[in-house]
């Protein structure tokens, strides 16, 4: 998959998801579009969370003082798809 195509369904995912609370909103959403918003933020919470542990890395990497939750001073916590933390070893 190519950064253009990874880019694209970002957009359409949040576009999908805007129209869906739009619905939501306006009290015309099915059953369906309330379960498919439901992992449309699920995958809008997990990205914010990976750029989020991404940009302390960077951060860190560079000295400057960061909040993360770290399970050790080596190790920065990440959001696995099921809920629980993927820990990365990355320095």
């Amino acid at each position: 998959m190519t950064p253009a195509l990874y880019n694209t369904i970002g957009k359409i995912t949040m576009e999908k998801l805007t129209s869906i609370r739009s619905k939501m909103q306006d009290d015309t959403a099915t059953a369906e579009d309330r379960l498919l918003a439901v992992l449309l933020q699920e995958i809008e919470a997990l990205a914010k969370n990976r750029l989020s542990v991404t940009e302390n890395e960077t951060e860190f990497s560079k000295g400057k003082a960061v909040w993360v939750e770290r399970t050790a001073q080596t190790h920065f916590p990440h959001i696995r798809l099921h809920g629980g933390a993927l820990d990365d070893s990355r320095q």
